[in-house]
């Protein structure tokens, strides 16, 4: 990952959006992966997000993540794709 999961403030706006229109969010992470917009905020999603940058982890900590903290998975995802799209990657 670029950033922590709980790394906050390295965009606020990410996570102010996150904290306030969590389904828009969600939606804006699936779109960017062209996915439905209903599956932004789930273990699948953050595990293909995972394995399709080679993102160590595992489904385990994927499920868990997702379920106890889902704002703050959906934020990380959100300031990856946004970081791998300022370098070209995505």
């Amino acid at each position: 990952w670029q950033t922590g999961l709980m790394d906050c403030c390295s965009d606020c706006s990410v996570c102010c959006c996150g904290m306030f229109c969590f389904p828009c969010l969600c939606c804006q992470v699936a779109l960017d992966m062209d996915e439905c917009c209903l599956c932004g905020n789930s273990v699948a999603m953050r595990t293909l997000y995972r394995t399709r940058y080679n993102i160590p982890g595992s489904i385990c900590s994927d499920f868990c993540i997702t379920m106890w903290c889902s704002v703050c998975s959906v934020c990380q995802i959100k300031r990856d794709i946004k970081h791998r799209r300022r370098l070209g990657i995505l």
